[in-house]
């Protein structure tokens, strides 16, 4: 029998949850620049399913990939830090 490949964990910030059970995330990540060999910060948003909707905007926030929920949300809050909230 085959082993399954890891999910992906990805962290980032929340910096929407005005929907019911859904948060989206902003990943960030440094590329460097092929030609000019410089750092550049890209950020991603996805669509994360968050069950009790316990995150709020600016906590920190662990997803990790999972089967299609709906039309833009592949991706599942498993862990809420909310030290990045003031």
């Amino acid at each position: 029998m085959r082993e399954k490949m890891p999910k992906r964990i990805l962290e980032g910030v929340v910096t929407s949850n005005s929907r019911d059970k859904t948060v989206t995330v902003a990943v960030t990540r440094r590329v460097l620049h092929p030609r000019y060999k410089k750092y550049i910060n890209v950020i991603k948003k996805f669509h994360a399913h968050d069950e009790k909707n316990e995150c709020n905007v600016g906590d920190n926030v662990a997803i990790c990939e999972s089967s299609p929920i709906s039309k833009t949300k592949s991706w599942i809050v498993v862990k809420n830090s909310s030290e990045g909230s003031n």
